[in-house]
């Protein structure tokens, strides 16, 4: 019996595994790719697209034969934000800073050891608009979002998920010490800053949202061309940064507080 528990949490992993990685591609992929991005047979892979396929998570393209996710996915995570009213309570901060900074404001929320991006407002009413790829995982070594998040943590689990998450994301490659640096300065100020090293072109500012029990929720960020946001910019970006991110922290128990309220009145 304890031999089959573990053949099925294996089984239960692997794919979600396979719908994870679906899911940070913006294109369907092969089935050689799967196995080899996940490290497995094909046959395996195959086997489990199949039963993705057959209960609508996963679909297959008739022309190419390359797989990609439905939007099962997606509507379920919107069903899920729907009703945690997280962004419900969250987005009116975002709207203000967005018109304040007059350029792109993003918020991520911790999930596990990662963050994922949740909500967006755009500032910017003339000439460039910065549009960030459709992802959901932050990166976290390059991004002003994950370098907030890392300095929040303990040295050693700070590397150590920035390692896991991947140093080289194909554009900038951070050696350790220059990291661990970052995350220094970072903790200092209570700022971080991506200064065209997530992407050629564009500077962003992040301060993590931090609950009174010191537990980080997420981070909130002000993105730009770095041809707008330069650096007489970034101190007066931050502060406003920093002060959204406390009103953040502020609404986030009382977001809370409401909802166990509600299922009490239930």
């Amino acid at each position: 019996m304890e031999i089959a528990v573990r053949v099925v949490n294996s089984l239960v992993e692997r794919c979600f595994a396979v719908v994870e990685l679906m899911a940070n591609e913006p294109s369907a992929m092969r089935l050689g790719e799967i196995a080899e991005k996940l490290d497995l047979q094909k046959s395996a892979a195959h086997r489990m697209l199949t039963v993705l396929c057959e209960i609508g998570w996963v679909e297959q393209e008739s022309v190419t034969g390359f797989y990609k996710l439905t939007l099962r996915l997606a509507i379920l995570g919107q069903r899920f934000l729907s009703g945690t009213h997280l962004t419900d309570v969250c987005q009116p901060v975002l709207e203000e800073l967005a018109a304040e900074s007059e350029e792109l404001v993003r918020m991520a929320v911790t999930q596990g050891e990662t963050l994922t991006w949740i909500s967006q407002a755009q500032g910017a009413q003339k000439g460039l608009r910065y549009q960030p790829e459709m992802v959901a995982k932050v990166r976290l070594a390059t991004t002003a979002n994950g370098r907030a998040y890392l300095s929040t943590l303990a040295q050693t689990d700070a590397v150590r998920l920035a390692i896991s998450n991947g140093m080289d994301d194909g554009q900038t490659k951070i050696p350790v010490e220059e990291l661990i640096r970052e995350l220094e300065a970072t903790r200092k100020r209570g700022w971080a800053i991506s200064n065209e090293e997530a992407e050629t072109g564009v500077i962003a500012i992040a301060a993590p949202i931090i609950l009174e029990g010191e537990q980080t929720v997420g981070t909130l960020s002000v993105a730009g061309p770095s041809s707008r946001l330069t650096p007489d910019r970034h101190e007066q970006i931050a502060a406003s940064v920093q002060k959204a991110a406390r009103k953040l922290s502020e609404l986030w128990p009382l977001r809370q507080l409401s909802l166990s309220k509600g299922r009490s009145a239930v």
